[in-house]
């Protein structure tokens, strides 16, 4: 949906008042971007995000019974339930909403029927987090209808679980982290062992931040992510064998990896490989961003890119075509894939002026080797969830 948060809010009012004929409260959340350190979060690892100025709007209103009603804009579809009969649907926009009201009513929290519009400009599959950024606009939402008093870390991590256990898949903590948490202008760098977290100042001065959609989506997203984590689930088994102290591969280095893992399963020894460097290279971004050093962070993203495709083995044909393409046109200081994988955006710091060019290039390009369109989005920073007005999309 490509329109502003402003013209979105406004749809999502309006349409909340055709359907319910009262006043809503409205709040927004985020997408996210990843600059670097790429599924090292359910390694208990660091990331990078960044909240961007896509997002979820959520309309919100109570009602005098215990019944929930949801619209989804994007979906054009109604949902009716009640907080009695909650349960898991089959591939449904409604497990973002339903899993985070089972996950306050499982920890007794009081709440009664509601009705809810929820609309977005989050491009849905291009790994922006469009789902992470629906639960935590939902969370808060019900917090503050409901006044739960919830802590901004409790409605992420409340959101993180909605996704385990309804949606069904095992994220980490970074997504919903960004999500609620975002800051214009500054990175994230989140320690998601303790979540320790530090603003880094984004200052990329004439560079912005370009992501190009493949416009693919395989269906390996969901499942390989699960297979991921078991694989360095069971690195880390093998690790401790030797080395007890290590409770995730963000405490093992590379010696550890490859005498520990190297002899005893290929895959299994490349997947932990790609962690433990991916830590080191979120490391050494940080440091070049502090510097203002953007072409050095850029060549950290190519290698990012090369270890996700080769070793951890979550790219695809078209994610690897647009990360090689770019790198002729002297305009990009890097590039690599972002997000779960198999498809979705790769992110570019690309210079400002150099943007339509390249954009226009690589669409013919991209058009002639797949057969697909490149979408491409220029995303700026922003701030994380909140509750808003429409008057001059202010927070309230």
């Amino acid at each position: 949906m490509n329109i502003s948060n402003e013209e979105l809010a406004n749809q999502v009012r309006k349409k909340f008042i055709d359907f319910f004929h009262e006043e809503p409260l409205l709040f927004r959340s985020p997408g996210r971007v990843n600059i670097i350190g790429e599924h090292t979060d359910y390694n208990e690892g660091f990331v990078l995000p960044v909240a961007i100025d896509k997002s979820i709007i959520t309309a919100i209103g109570k009602r005098k019974d215990g019944e929930i009603h949801l619209h989804s804009i994007d979906f054009e579809e109604l949902y009716i339930t009640t907080l009695d009969t909650i349960k898991r649907e089959p591939s449904k926009w409604t497990n973002y909403v339903l899993g985070v009201v089972a996950q306050l009513l499982n920890a007794n929290h009081i709440i009664s029927g509601f009705n809810l519009v929820v609309g977005g400009n989050i491009p849905i599959g291009a790994g922006l987090s469009s789902s992470a950024a629906m639960e935590c606009s939902v969370a808060q939402a019900l917090n503050t209808l409901f006044k739960l008093d919830l802590s901004t870390l409790k409605l992420a991590r409340l959101a993180q679980q909605a996704e385990h256990e309804f949606a069904g898949v095992n994220c980490g903590i970074m997504d919903q982290f960004a999500s609620v948490f975002g800051k214009k202008d500054h990175a994230i760098r989140l320690d998601c062992r303790s979540m320790e977290y530090h603003f880094v100042p984004l200052d990329l001065r004439d560079y912005k931040i370009v992501l190009l959609n493949t416009s693919v989506k395989h269906s390996l997203a969901s499942s390989e992510y699960n297979t991921r984590r078991m694989e360095c689930e069971q690195g880390v088994k093998w690790i401790r064998q030797k080395y007890p102290y290590v409770m995730s591969l963000r405490d093992a280095d590379r010696e550890m990896v490859e005498e520990c893992i190297s002899r005893l399963d290929e895959v299994v020894y490349r997947r932990c490989r790609y962690i433990v460097e991916e830590n080191n290279r979120l490391h050494l971004a940080c440091e070049k961003l502090r510097l203002g050093n953007i072409v050095d962070l850029g060549q950290l993203m190519y290698a990012s890119h090369k270890g996700l495709s080769e070793d951890y083995e979550v790219s695809c044909r078209e994610l690897d075509w647009l990360v090689n393409a770019v790198r002729d046109f002297p305009g990009v200081a890097g590039a690599r894939m972002m997000g779960a994988g198999f498809g979705g955006c790769t992110i570019n710091i690309v210079k400002e002026n150099a943007i339509r060019q390249i954009t226009e290039e690589l669409s013919e390009r991209y058009r002639a080797q797949t057969g697909l369109e490149l979408e491409y989005y220029v995303a700026e920073t922003d701030n994380g969830t909140s509750e808003i007005t429409i008057d001059k999309y202010q927070r309230a």
